[in-house]
């Protein structure tokens, strides 16, 4: 899978020192700490944001329950367009211990409430409104959207990107 930590570690190790030290080497080994952080296995950081309404939640507010976290903006039309999927594994896992989390790269906090409720997504949303820059977003590297982590009760990532169908057949899987 492309942008997993393992392969490329793995390569990362087969290089000369000197390849390591110089400045390519170096930025690659500091990628390589954040794509750690969001790669299958890992336990996800108690990171808090704000909701629509300015309230922090944090992930630990979901600890026990399996946990879609779901990084989308309002203007991202992919991410738009997966919305009604999102949605529809919402209204068929929400009482078999599953919940989503929108996690907003948006920057306008109008266009954000419009998107949500336009969607009609019932599930909690956090931003802080920095765009890109959302803090949860870089510490997990997350450079594209709409980007995805399944968790488990014990915030464990267990799946990455799940979309469309997808999602629903893994949820399945592990709800039924």
């Amino acid at each position: 899978v492309v942008g997993e930590f393992a392969p490329i570690d793995s390569l990362y190790r087969q290089l000369d020192p000197v390849a390591k030290q110089s400045v390519s080497g170096q930025k690659l080994s500091e990628r390589l700490i954040v794509i750690k952080r969001s790669s299958l296995g890992q336990t996800i950081k108690d990171f808090s944001q704000n909701d629509l309404g300015g309230k922090p939640v944090k992930f630990s507010d979901f600890k026990g329950k399996y946990l879609f976290v779901d990084f989308w903006a309002s203007w991202c039309g992919p991410c738009r367009a997966e919305n009604p999927n999102v949605l529809k594994a919402y209204n068929t896992f929400k009482g078999k211990n599953f919940e989503v989390l929108g996690i907003s790269l948006d920057d306008n906090a109008a266009k954000w409430k419009e998107a949500v409720e336009k969607d009609g997504m019932p599930w909690k949303q956090l931003s802080d409104l920095k765009g890109y820059n959302n803090e949860i977003a870089e510490y997990y590297g997350i450079q594209a959207i709409p980007s995805s982590f399944l968790l488990d009760p014990n915030g464990v990532i267990i799946a990455k990107d799940l979309r469309g169908t997808e999602l629903q057949t893994k949820l399945a899987e592990i709800l039924q």
